[in-house]
């Protein structure tokens, strides 16, 4: 959002259309939507550890000279045919498997440095020397440097490491169809538990209480120090039922997959709303004060702020 971008331009005056470096790292991102309109002449764009699943919305970013997509959910490098000057590419630990798609940064006539380390494609064999002779602009791949001797080497290889990959790529590409169809079935499941836990609540999802149990009357006003004792008796066995939930969450074994990362944010945001609710229910539930005893005398009800 553009509020998002003004916040971390404070470096520059909270001005975005002339913004040249931007750190947006750890914003739990999953798309890229208007950046290209509104900071064209960004030369340095931080976008680390986000859950971005799509290099999109960058192309007339021509004066981008290094971007930073490591640790996100990208699968495949696309749509920077129009960064110009990128001099600089680090896509360390995604999930990119098709490998050939690097072929599209053959435009990138400046590239100099690609990072690709803790991707599925940099376990392929002959990764690095498909690599070396597809981008033959480059100097460094995974912060090593490209010998000539390498280079030639590479290209004479060629034909051969280009069916390996394609292999490789192939059979990556199944493995990855069956972990998607197996993601979508288990987050139906899911969603097929929620609907049914909410049908038992209720008619429309809400538990429905006897309006008159939460009035105070003159005799529960007399007893209204029972209050905080019946709610801590409750407060417990839900607490632990949450952290049971959740020890069970991070206890089972799950595959290193988009939507695994995405299912634990998902499973983070749940348990910071549940918080929430339960601090501003302990706000809402505060005991009625008395002032004046059965007998007239006042009482002493100084409270800390």
């Amino acid at each position: 959002t553009e509020d998002l971008i003004r916040r971390n331009a404070e470096h520059n005056d909270c001005v975005i259309f002339s913004l040249e470096e931007l750190s947006l790292h750890q914003q739990e991102i999953e798309r890229l939507e208007h950046i290209d309109k509104w900071c064209r002449d960004l030369k340095i764009l931080y976008l680390q550890n986000n859950l971005i699943g799509k290099i999109e919305n960058v192309s007339k970013l021509k004066k981008l000279e290094y971007l930073n997509l490591a640790l996100n959910n990208i699968e495949k490098i696309e749509n920077l045919e129009g960064c110009e000057g990128l001099a600089k590419l680090d896509l360390t630990v995604n999930f990119i498997g098709e490998l050939s798609s690097v072929k599209t940064l053959q435009h990138n006539i400046h590239l100099r440095e690609l990072f690709l380390m803790g991707n599925p494609c940099a376990d392929f064999d002959g990764y690095r020397q498909f690599v070396v002779a597809t981008l033959q602009q480059l100097k460094w791949l995974d912060g090593k440097e490209i010998e000539r001797s390498e280079r030639i080497q590479a290209l004479q290889n060629f034909p051969v490491v280009e069916q390996q990959i394609r292999e490789q790529e192939k059979a990556y590409c199944l493995r990855r169809a069956k972990d998607k169809e197996e993601a979508q079935r288990k987050l139906q499941e899911e969603e097929k538990e929620g609907q049914e836990e909410r049908s038992h609540s209720g008619f429309d999802g809400h538990v429905y209480m006897d309006t008159s149990s939460t009035l105070p009357s003159s005799e529960d006003s007399r007893d209204h120090g029972r209050a905080p004792e019946i709610q801590e008796r409750e407060c417990p066995k839900k607490k632990s039922d949450g952290s049971q939930e959740d020890l069970e969450f991070w206890n089972k074994p799950s595959l290193f997959t988009p939507e695994s990362r995405l299912e634990t944010l998902r499973h983070v945001e749940k348990q910071r709303r549940d918080q929430e609710k339960l601090s501003e229910k302990k706000k809402k539930v505060k005991a009625p004060r008395r002032l004046i005893a059965e007998d007239g005398r006042a009482l002493n009800v100084n409270e800390p702020k």
